[in-house]
């Protein structure tokens, strides 16, 4: 699961990235703040790729997919971005989980003598 979700969470930090470049264009929107909210977002999207296994990591996941969403209301095309990526995010930890149970399955009975 983490590097589904941590390859997510990097994509996800240069989307932001590239977003605060569109909003800098606001010219209801000062450069500072637009940085300051981006550098803070950007830097949750690194931070939870190494706390995504620990207790509260996906959660804490999905609040950034919806501050994502929301931001659609400075960058309109981050409605259709942030959604796409609250799917991605699913996939990751559905898929993710899938495959961690398949490789402790897996690992369980490699380490099980064989009766047959």
């Amino acid at each position: 699961m983490r590097t589904l979700c941590a390859s997510t969470l990097i994509g996800e930090f240069f989307i932001v990235g590239f977003a605060g470049l569109v909003a800098m264009k606001d010219p209801d929107l000062s450069t500072g703040t637009v940085w300051t909210v981006c550098g803070i977002a950007m830097f949750l999207c690194v931070a939870l790729c190494g706390m995504v296994t620990r207790p509260g990591g996906v959660a804490l996941g999905w609040a950034l997919q919806i501050v994502l969403v929301a931001s659609g209301f400075f960058v309109p095309m981050m409605f259709f971005l942030g959604a796409v990526f609250a799917g991605l995010w699913w996939a990751s930890v559905h898929f993710g989980r899938k495959v961690d149970e398949a490789k402790a399955r897996f690992a369980a009975q490699a380490g099980r003598p064989d009766t047959a």
